[in-house]
Order: C-alpha cells, then sequence, then structure tokens
C-alpha cells in the first residue's frame, strides 16, 4: 500500500481498490493509503459479504463494485440444470452448479420468478435480482458481465424495476443466504479470509 500511495502521490494512479480482500485487510490496507472501493461478490444468493464487509466498507467511507449481481448467469434463470451448461463453461466446475447443488438451487430461482411474474410490466428474475442488489445502498455498484449487447440492454431495464420495501424484503427472505447449496468457489480458489 506504500508503493500505492507514492504511484498516487505521483499522479501515475488517482485511487486504489482491493478486490476480494477481508474486513482485516480493508482497514489495514485503508489505514496505509484510503481505499477508494473494493470489489465483492454479491448478489441474492451471495450475502455473507453483509456480515462484516460491507459495514466496513461504509464505516470507512469506501464504494461497493457488486460483481456477480446475477449470481453467474443463474439468477436470470438461465440454467435450470447441468445439461443447459454446455461443455466448457467453467460453472461446470462450479460447486454452486453441481448436479444436487443446481436441482436445488433451482427451486430457489423459481420463486423469483414466481415474484416477478407476479410483479408484471415484463417484469423478470434478472430485473428482480438486479433491482434488489440496487435497493442495498447507493454505496452499491452491481457490474453484472455480459458479452452480448442484448443482454446489457435488459440488464439496464432493472434500473425502471422499481422494488417497494415489501418487496426487497420478500426478495431477500425468498432466498436466505444458508439456502443456497455450494460454496461460491471450489476448494483451493482464494477468496477473502473470513477472519
Amino acid at each position: 500500500m506504500e508503493g500505492m500511495k507514492e504511484l498516487i502521490k505521483e499522479g501515475v494512479i488517482k485511487g486504489v481498490g482491493l478486490s476480494e480482500a477481508s474486513a482485516t485487510t480493508i482497514r489495514k490496507a485503508h489505514a496505509a493509503q484510503p481505499i477508494t472501493a473494493v470489489q465483492i461478490e454479491y448478489s441474492l444468493w451471495s450475502r455473507d459479504v453483509e456480515k462484516d464487509i460491507i459495514p466496513t466498507c461504509r464505516e470507512l467511507g469506501i464504494g461497493i463494485v457488486a460483481y456477480s449481481p446475477l449470481g453467474r448467469g443463474f439468477l436470470a434463470g438461465n440454467f435450470k440444470k447441468r445439461d443447459d451448461l454446455q461443455e466448457g463453461d467453467w460453472r461446470l466446475d462450479n460447486p454452486r452448479f453441481s448436479p444436487d447443488a443446481i436441482e436445488q438451487n433451482a427451486k430457489l430461482v423459481e420463486k423469483i420468478e414466481e415474484l416477478a411474474a407476479r410483479k408484471g410490466d415484463g417484469c423478470t428474475a434478472s430485473k428482480l435480482a438486479l433491482a434488489w442488489v440496487l435497493t442495498q445502498g447507493d454505496d452499491i455498484v452491481p457490474i453484472p458481465g455480459t458479452s452480448k449487447l442484448e443482454n446489457l440492454e435488459k440488464n439496464m431495464e432493472s434500473l425502471k424495476c422499481e422494488l417497494s420495501q415489501d418487496e426487497i424484503k420478500e426478495l431477500g427472505d425468498v432466498i436466505p443466504p444458508e439456502s443456497v447449496v455450494g460454496n461460491r468457489y471450489e476448494d483451493g480458489h482464494h477468496t477473502y479470509d473470513k477472519n
């Protein structure tokens, strides 16, 4: 961080961000050089960061960049079974897409789809999932990944999806964090230290 501080002084960079950092690491880094943003996975099915990381960022005034707000496409209802994934898709190695996990997790997505159908007006599971992340705070910016313009345009429509406080709560309750089957990554993949 001291090296990054020097780069800021020299005008080479404007700010410093961290990715997948624990609350402890964020505090240590921020003490050496104020952190601009922390990138974390955050969605209806990845909410473990609500306990320590998001509160730490808010306490320190650090912005949050939420990657995979659509749960790697799963919350959009794109994958109901493993056969929906093409050979070579990296998700085939992801624990949340294992045969047992995908079957159980698909039931959670069905609940989001039911809420979207009830809301009507062209609402979809993906719009609801993104809209939910957008309601979690002005300091959170979701970055749904897409390689298709059509999907980008659909993602932008989530900005028009207004949620009431009751709907926000219901969406959060539909997928309790403990109900998601499978880890975010396979064993051995580096993620933030939860300590």
